[in-house]
């Protein structure tokens, strides 16, 4: 291999699964620094997010806060599992709340360290533990990402009071925000924003052309929900333009969309539909352009094996109408052209569009049987510590 050049060496590697990369590394010291060369972390990530991601699952029962990975498998049959590993965790982290993933890299939110945040790659094992979090509302939502135009990756604190009642005449729609730039010492406050974010039982944003999504509730100038945008770059706030619905009728003309999502590069956004049943997925096809809006998908209730087995079937909170409604998410596309659902936290189902019918996902856990938060992830080498994280990104 040493009579090979270089660019050549490292387009074979990137090629290999992340779990060869790790043991090469072991191999010798010429090849540690080969593993750990940034072009080669650049371009084993540009591979691995061309692949279906990954699937991160922080644990609920019987052990809360362990973390796993789950990989999806196709069988011959047409039906999916879900092979579960379980990941390392940084020393002294017990319980957590699982914020965000960006480019390999996952938030993590200590709860019992006065809410102290991590960036942890579970792979590599690398972790930093970063500054508290500004004692600011006991509601709080974090956004992590990474600015292509700046080469910086962020962390975005949204905090508020959870008390706002939406009949009050004035109520006091307003989120404090604050902001992290990795390898800072110090938060900085950006002041107010006039939006009130929906929290779900984990932070749900996306990621996408540099800027953190989320969903906002209705403000005291609109009557729907709203599309908020933060651009990592120029830490500015933005409304999406929401697409023209004609049917008055309608969730989307009467609510908007109740959450986000990233299909295939591209911005997309849930609405219900309670009288006919459906979850609509409408697509941003071009970013920013209103009139790009699509509705590309329209799927209907569907319960997981899974959910009807550890619950009572006869329950509200396991009903058609209630999963459907509001519990009902989406993590990804798959390459295979079908959508990777999940419900309530506690399981995932496969949608074919093309045949209009739901396959639930066989788990194969290594030990733990439940979950509290699920996000799709893409495995990478990238590293932890600051001066790696932008020498990657310049990579």
């Amino acid at each position: 291999m040493e009579s090979l050049p270089q660019e050549i060496v490292l387009d074979i590697i990137s090629r290999l699964p992340i779990q060869s990369l790790l043991q090469s590394k072991c191999v010798c010291r010429a090849w540690q620094c080969l593993i750990q060369d940034p072009v080669l972390v650049h371009k084993h990530l540009c591979r691995m997010e061309k692949n279906d991601p990954s699937i991160i699952l922080q644990s609920d029962h019987p052990i809360d806060s362990e973390l796993y990975l789950g990989v999806l498998s196709c069988q011959n049959d047409g039906n999916y599992n879900m092979i579960t590993k379980k990941l390392p965790m940084p020393p002294l982290l017990r319980k957590f709340y699982l914020s965000g993933s960006s480019n390999g890299l996952i938030c993590l939110l200590d709860s019992y360290q006065k809410l102290k945040p991590f960036i942890y790659n579970p792979f590599t094992g690398n972790y930093l533990d970063l500054p508290d979090l500004p004692k600011r509302h006991d509601t709080r939502i974090l956004g992590f990402g990474f600015a292509p135009t700046t080469k910086e990756y962020k962390v975005v604190e949204l905090s508020f009071s959870p008390w706002v009642r939406f009949d009050q005449v004035d109520p006091p729609f307003e989120a404090d925000v604050h902001v992290l730039t990795i390898g800072s010492p110090t938060w900085r406050n950006l002041g107010t924003v006039p939006f009130y974010f929906m929290r779900r039982k984990y932070n749900h944003h996306v990621l996408i052309n540099g800027k953190l999504h989320w969903v906002s509730h209705p403000t005291r100038n609109r009557t729907t929900n709203l599309i908020i945008s933060f651009d990592l770059a120029t830490e500015k706030f933005e409304e999406i333009p929401l697409p023209d619905c004609s049917s008055s009728n309608s969730n989307l003309a009467k609510e908007g969309f109740g959450q986000v999502a990233v299909l295939r590069g591209c911005l997309s956004a849930l609405c219900y539909e309670d009288e006919n049943e459906q979850l609509e997925i409408w697509v941003m096809k071009e970013y920013g352009v209103k009139e790009s809006w699509s509705k590309e998908f329209s799927t209907g209730v569907f319960v997981p094996k899974i959910m009807l087995e550890q619950e009572d079937p006869g329950s509200f909170f396991n009903s058609k109408y209630y999963l459907h409604q509001r519990q009902t998410g989406v993590l990804c596309l798959l390459r295979s052209g079908e959508l990777l659902l999940e419900y309530r936290n506690k399981a995932l189902g496969i949608y074919d569009p093309k045949c209009r019918i739901f396959r639930d996902v066989q788990f194969i856990f290594e030990g733990i049987p439940k979950f509290r938060a699920v996000l799709d992830h893409v495995t990478s080498l990238n590293w932890i510590d600051s001066t790696s994280l932008v020498n990657i990104a310049n990579g």
